[in-house]
């Protein structure tokens, strides 16, 4: 991405920061899927949710042979701007993956009536907790798949990549009940930032004050009577649109939280790439890419935001997530 990629990006963010979010607005019509059949060929249709919080449409993979009566794994996940859910698909390839894994993903979108960029709101403090806003909208979302499919409750994920993936970070904080686990890539801490200025700095340098995340992310945990919010965080670290710095913040905030008082590192080529690979405790990975810009870790270039070489992000998500079930 240029520099002048970057500040037209920069720029536009902020003018809609300034311009207030957007009143949810409905002008797709549903589409919803049928429940498959046993032995059904893998499907990829259009859904729309509205609830109180507001309307949102969403795609929804449901793999061959799902059956019915065998809850299957179910992962949302939250595109980055100026990106729609199918374009995310792509990129990630991340619906072949859970084919495989006989798994259920949903896409929810962010569309340019929202937010002029596509991108979700995890900078504004009316979308980082429970009961409004984009979070609601987006476990709204969840449940409603939950309730049309056979679900199990216990591996219900949540992942996302740059804007997406903040969001990811704050619906999970938000709804730590409904959520196993989170898969944040290219992503900046919970609650970095509250407005414009704060967002754009904690982008370029990281967040302001790292050690001040800790205790409510540490909050969340003790509401929920949880140990761990199991995470796994990939980050570039050539990125030059959200400083790597917030990978590295953004895994430690939730490790420390934890109860985490150390890190095993290892570091190893991958796809062409060296991985400095960090593990905090028992529930927590930060894989730092280097060489690797503001882009989708072993992605396709059939997706925006992507770079083939390096570790398969996707794959690697799916895998800690099926390996951390709610207990």
């Amino acid at each position: 991405m240029t520099h002048i990629t970057r500040t037209l990006l920069y720029l536009t963010m902020a003018s809609t920061l300034a311009a207030g979010a957007c009143a949810p607005a409905s002008t797709a019509e549903s589409t919803a899927a049928p429940a498959p059949s046993a032995a059904t060929p893998s499907s990829w249709e259009w859904a729309t949710y509205t609830g109180p919080e507001g309307t949102r449409r969403y795609r929804l993979f449901v793999p061959s042979g799902h059956e019915t009566w065998s809850p299957a794994t179910l992962v949302v996940m939250l595109h980055g701007c100026t990106q729609d859910p199918d374009d995310f698909a792509r990129g990630t390839r991340f619906n072949a993956l859970a084919d495989s894994a006989g798994a259920i993903v949903v896409y929810p979108e962010q569309t340019a009536a929202h937010n002029p960029q596509k991108c979700w709101t995890w900078y504004d403090a009316a979308h980082q907790g429970a009961g409004a806003g984009e979070p609601a909208i987006i476990a709204g979302i969840t449940r409603e798949v939950m309730g049309r499919y056979a679900v199990d409750r216990a591996r219900v994920y949540i992942g996302g990549v740059s804007a997406g993936g903040a969001m990811a970070v704050n619906t999970a904080a938000a709804y730590p009940e409904l959520y196993a686990a989170v898969g944040a890539h290219s992503a900046i801490p919970w609650r970095a930032a509250s407005n414009v200025g704060e967002a754009l700095a904690a982008m370029r340098s990281g967040p302001a004050n790292p050690d001040a995340l800790v205790e409510p992310a540490r909050e969340v945990l003790r509401a929920s009577g949880r140990d761990w919010l199991p995470m796994i965080v990939f980050h570039g670290a050539a990125d030059a649109v959200v400083n790597a710095e917030n990978g590295r913040r953004l895994a430690s905030q939730w490790a420390i939280a934890g109860g985490a008082k150390d890190f095993l590192r290892s570091e190893e080529q991958i796809g062409g790439l060296t991985v400095v690979k960090d593990r905090f405790g028992p529930a927590m990975e930060l894989w730092m890419v280097q060489g690797l810009g503001h882009a989708w870790s072993g992605g396709s270039p059939e997706g925006t935001y992507t770079d083939a070489r390096g570790p398969d992000a996707s794959r690697e998500m799916l895998r800690f997530f099926l390996s951390h079930p709610r207990r």
